[in-house]
Parts: C-alpha cells; structure tokens; sequence
C-alpha cells in the first residue's frame, strides 16, 4: 500500500550514486547515512537490478569498496561502474600516453597503461594533490600539444565531506580548459557513455531504470538525459536552491535512498 507514486512503476534496476546517497565521506572514512546501508540490502532482496555509479577517484574500486563494506553495505567491486575503468579503455584504444593529474591512491588503476612521453592529460579528484606546481606541470604537458587532450574523471563542482564542502574535480578540470583553450571529454557523470555502460552492465533498458543520486546536475540531469528516471535526495550536498533548478526537474525528491526504496518496493 502507501502513496502510489508514477515515477516508481515499472523498475527494473536502480543506479545509486554513492558519496552523499550511501554515505558522508570525511578524512574519518565518513558515516553511512540513515538508513542507507539497510536500503540497500532490501534493494537486493527485492530482485531488482543494481549498480553503484560513482565519479569517486580518490580510491582504487578496491579500496573504496572496502571501505563501504566496512561501513555495512553489501557492495563488490563487480557491481560498481567508475570513472578510472572507463578513461583506461579509452586510453587503450586511442593509444593515449597520459600524464596523471589524480590522487595517489587511484594511480593502481592506470598500472597496464604505459604513460612515457604523455601525449594526454587525465584529471581525477586529485584533492591534496591540486598543488599549483601540479596544476602547472599538467598545463605545461597540454599547452604544447598540437591538439591538446584533456580527459577528465568527473565534472563536479563540489561534494559533501563530513567537515564540509569540498572542492571537486570540475573546478581544476576548468581551469586547464580555459588556460588551454581545450575541451576537456569527461568520461565520469554526467557523460552519456558512463551510464550506458552501467545499464548495459545490469541489461536493463533506461525507461526500466531510476538514478538516485545528491548532485542535480551530474547524477539527475545526466541520467535523465540518457532516457531514464532520476530522484534527487536531500542528503550528500543536496541544498534547497536544488529546487529551483533552472534545466533539471527531478521525477522526485526523497529525503533520503530509504524513503525512495519504501515507495519504489511498494510498486514491485
């Protein structure tokens, strides 16, 4: 019973952001929210598909998942679609030498990719590491290119830790674009090709699917873009001007992941 919402009928795999949806990261770990690490168990009793999408690159997947498997959620490797993966295989199949402007923890992930003489730039969530002696050095690399390539992990603007606000990868990513006079290809959310491969993963069609997810811009209007419903939650970096959105109109907000899984179980 409850309140029959249209936007829940006829789901048959849910994308859950993570930062801000499962948790609060912070230089503690961070918290789960409430209710969340339970949401997503009865997301997968219920049967439903299920992929966590994440632009996270301050961890190998590895690591990360560790760490949410530590915090109680039922989460592997093989279930969550990110960033680093994806800029690999592109690598890959241009033959692109990168110069690495990411974390330190997420440098596991490019091991097989040969970086010699870099004929690329890839910019991740680099935190600490945004130093402007490493913002220059990767200006520096771009700037001499006849056609300078710019691969970025994410696009964000700022994410929630559990000490405040935090400067995102989008911001740097800008800098270099306008510095260079380049456009940078984000291979992260909100990216067509990023959720794509996260439906094809689970085998479920967009018009099956509902993200969820704390950035308006990123997690709803990306995945709306690629055919699919998109809640916003009022956790993570969520903030009331949210709502007054001048592009992007959710299909609903939920205070949190459980208030959304209670009314899309409801359906099943």
């Amino acid at each position: 019973g409850g309140k029959m919402a249209a936007w829940a009928r006829a789901v048959r795999g849910l994308l859950l952001d993570v930062s801000g949806v499962l948790y609060d990261s912070g230089g503690d770990g961070g918290v789960p929210i409430a209710g969340s690490v339970e949401a997503v168990r009865r997301i997968k009793a219920s049967g439903l598909k299920l992929r966590f999408c994440t632009n996270e690159t301050q961890a190998t997947r590895e690591k990360f998942v560790k760490k949410l498997q530590g915090m109680g959620f039922d989460i592997s490797v093989a279930e969550v679609t990110a960033p680093a993966p994806a800029a690999c295989r592109i690598l890959k199949e241009r033959s692109l030498r990168p110069h690495l402007l990411v974390h330190n923890a997420l440098v596991p992930e490019f091991a097989e990719i040969d970086k010699a003489n870099p004929n690329c730039v890839v910019i991740g969530d680099a935190a600490e590491n945004f130093t402007y002696a490493n913002l220059n050095e990767a200006f520096r690399v771009l700037i001499e290119m006849e056609k300078p390539v710019l691969i970025s992990l994410g696009r964000g603007r700022y994410y929630k830790e559990t000490d405040g606000l935090k400067l995102d990868v989008g911001a740097y990513m800008k800098a270099l674009e306008y510095a260079c006079d380049v456009q940078a290809e984000v291979v992260g959310k909100p990216a067509k090709m990023f959720f794509e491969s996260a439906l094809a993963e689970m085998g479920v069609p967009p018009h099956q699917a509902i993200m969820i997810g704390d950035d308006i811009v990123n997690d709803v209007g990306g995945a709306q873009r690629c055919g699919m419903r998109a809640l916003q939650v009022r956790t993570g970096k969520y903030r009331p001007c949210d709502e007054n959105h001048p592009h992007v109109k959710p299909d609903a907000y939920v205070n949190n992941l459980a208030e959304a899984v209670d009314i899309i179980l409801q359906q099943l």
